[in-house]
């Protein structure tokens, strides 16, 4: 019988530290997203998230949230380095996670020069400061990412009326060949000019020097995006090989922009609302295959340090999830589960690094734990058992714990 195996991502929804948060990202030790939350909304519920086992995953009750003696349930860890949706992703998908390096752009500036001229473009340097990034061809610049943590992405960025994004894509993956940072980051916009550019230029504690993305004028008009991780192969990930054995992949979300899922259908949304509905679609119009799709407004919640905003987003999750639920026959599996932490209340606006919930449904199914996963490639290496194609680079199946094979 055909079946689905559907991955709802709530971004940015953790459970508690990691262990070795006061090592990987210090500062993280007491973060605890779903903690906070509670905390400062205690009469919130959940009622779908709470019936698949998020109290019990979480190891506490609330309020309005209880244990559910039949759900199904457990935890996971992040085997990638630090808290990235990127690389959550990334790992979730089967990538075996490769730890980046941290680098000003000026440390590597000279090296990515050579390795652009060699390749045939035009590189001009540009120096501030005792600072450098590139301009290359005229309208791409190579500087640091002045957004993400300090030395851990590098930006390219063009205005597209000027550079078409396929040649802006071209030079980025030269970068990419050279560079040991977690992300290249390749975007551009629409209606901007290079002077858009130069005005957005900025450096931050004197050692880093880029294109500030906000002010660039980039997310106007025509912005397209594209995230190129540090030891990333699509082709060892969950959606190309289900492709490549002739199995339906969607991907709605942010997922969309940062999976390659060349062989499937890719939609990018960001409101909750539409992102679930399209959910719901998905899953109505398919008749066998993977669905994964990423709720970012819980990530962006966190970003802005308020748990009002995080429960509101939770609450259209949780109802666009049961749903999903309403979908589904008898053979489809649903995973929900995130890919690190938030907490709105540790006091920055970064991601924290903790584990997340992996709740797992399938009809007929109750009562069952799986513990804490080493990695979120279980749940790559799983939707791959499922359909019977060849595993990920990473990750162990779950499909035999919880008895689905």
């Amino acid at each position: 019988m055909r079946k689905r195996f559907i991955v709802i991502v709530l971004d940015g929804f953790g459970i508690g530290a990691m262990r070795d948060a006061h090592i990987v990202r210090p500062g993280d030790e007491t973060a605890n997203t779903l903690e906070s939350i509670l905390k400062d909304c205690p009469d919130m519920k959940l009622p779908v998230l709470e019936r698949m086992g998020l109290m019990n995953a979480y190891g506490r009750e609330s309020r309005n949230m209880k244990f559910s003696p039949d759900a199904n349930f457990g935890r996971c860890e992040l085997m990638h380095y630090g808290a990235d949706t990127f690389m959550g992703h990334q790992e979730i998908m089967g990538t075996l996670p490769k730890k980046p390096e941290a680098h000003p752009f000026l440390e590597k500036a000279e090296e990515v020069k050579r390795h652009l001229i060699q390749n045939g473009h035009e590189v001009h340097v540009i120096e501030k400061q005792g600072l450098k990034y590139l301009v290359v061809d005229q309208y791409a610049t190579v500087a640091d990412n002045l957004e993400a943590d300090p030395g851990m992405c590098y930006n390219v960025t063009a205005p597209l009326d000027f550079m078409s994004f396929d040649k802006e894509m071209e030079i980025a993956r030269l970068v990419r060949e050279v560079v040991t940072v977690g992300r290249v980051i390749v975007f551009g916009g629409t209606g901007n000019t290079m002077d858009d550019l130069w005005n957005a230029e900025e450096i931050k504690y004197g050692k880093y020097i880029g294109i500030a993305s906000a002010k660039s004028r980039s997310y106007e008009h025509g912005y397209q995006c594209r995230h190129m991780g540090y030891g990333v192969d699509k082709n060892v990930q969950a959606p190309t090989i289900l492709t490549n054995a002739g199995f339906d992949c969607t991907l709605i979300g942010k997922v969309a922009d940062i999976v390659a899922n060349d062989g499937g259908v890719s939609i990018s949304c960001v409101p909750t609302g539409e992102v679930m509905r399209l959910t719901v679609q998905a899953v109505k119009n398919m008749e066998e295959g993977f669905i994964c799709t990423n709720v970012q407004e819980t990530d962006l919640a966190g970003h802005s340090q308020s748990s009002a905003a995080y429960r509101e987003i939770l609450e259209i999750a949780d109802q666009g999830i049961g749903a999903v639920l309403k979908e589904m026959t008898a053979e489809d599996i649903l995973v929900v589960m995130a890919d690190h932490g938030n907490d709105p209340d540790i006091g920055h606006s970064r991601h924290t690094r903790e584990c997340v919930p992996l709740l797992i449904y399938k009809r007929g199914m109750s009562g069952r734990e799986t513990g804490t996963r080493k990695t979120l490639s279980d749940v790559g290496a799983s939707v791959c058992a499922c359909f019977g194609v060849k595993s990920p680079q990473n990750g162990t199946s779950f499909m035999k714990d919880f008895r689905l094979l």
